[in-house]
């Protein structure tokens, strides 16, 4: 069991986080930090997290685990924010879709910390986000990419890998660039699809009155779209 996790972003992939690891029994206490102050205040009312940090770092401090749960664009800020209370013994990973630049990002901000962090993808989400939909079983019957690099320590590749699985998930380990060609195949080219295609017939002069008109057909292949 983890004395104390640390959740840096607790929208429905950190949330989900947290409470699977509450519900689980893996973890005592969580600690959690989001960008938005009512965002945090949110999660601790419902019970996602037990402590609302007033900054990243302090949602860090005690912890020894850690789960940065950011848009892959605020990677490195957020990793170079905590770096100096990264301990060796912290294992620390992320939620992002994309691999190659997130670890390029950790490595600029890590520096000698960065054999203590696992990247990893959990392949699951919600049509809607936020924490008010986080949901403990979020993670369970799914798959949970990891991609460590030689440098990564073992022992918390080990670690990430029994988190995971703890929490229902089937965990598979892949190289970063493997990764993000396999996803850009099967997951980002289809989103981008369809939010390119909903966007063309809502813009159309007429749009609103061809959406009124849309079957299961248009529903299903835009679903996804929802999420953007």
């Amino acid at each position: 069991m983890y004395n104390q996790l640390g959740v840096i972003g607790c929208g429905l992939m950190g949330g989900s986080f947290a409470l699977a690891m509450k519900k689980a029994g893996l973890v005592r206490r969580v600690v959690g930090y989001s960008k938005s102050p009512s965002t945090t205040d949110t999660a601790r009312r419902m019970g996602v997290i037990d402590i609302a940090a007033e900054s990243a770092l302090l949602a860090v401090s005690g912890s020894d685990i850690v789960l940065v749960a950011v848009p892959v664009a605020a990677t490195e800020s957020t990793l170079k924010a905590i770096r100096h209370l990264v301990r060796a013994d912290v294992l620390l990973m992320d939620v992002g879709s994309t691999k190659s630049d997130v670890v390029d990002a950790a490595k600029r901000a890590l520096g000698k910390q960065f054999p203590s962090f696992v990247p990893a993808h959990p392949i699951a989400g919600k049509e809607s986000a936020g924490v008010q939909h986080a949901d403990a079983a979020l993670y369970q019957g799914r798959q949970v990419i990891l991609t460590p690099l030689e440098q990564t320590r073992p022992e918390m590749v080990q670690k990430a890998t029994d988190v995971w699985s703890a929490l229902g998930s089937q965990v598979l380990k892949m190289a970063p660039h493997h990764h993000d060609e396999a996803f850009a195949a099967v997951s980002h080219l289809p989103h981008l699809l369809a939010y390119a295609y909903f966007s063309s017939v809502a813009k159309q002069p007429s749009g609103r009155d061809f959406l009124s008109l849309a079957g299961s057909g248009f529903r299903d292949f835009t679903r996804i779209a929802a999420s953007d």
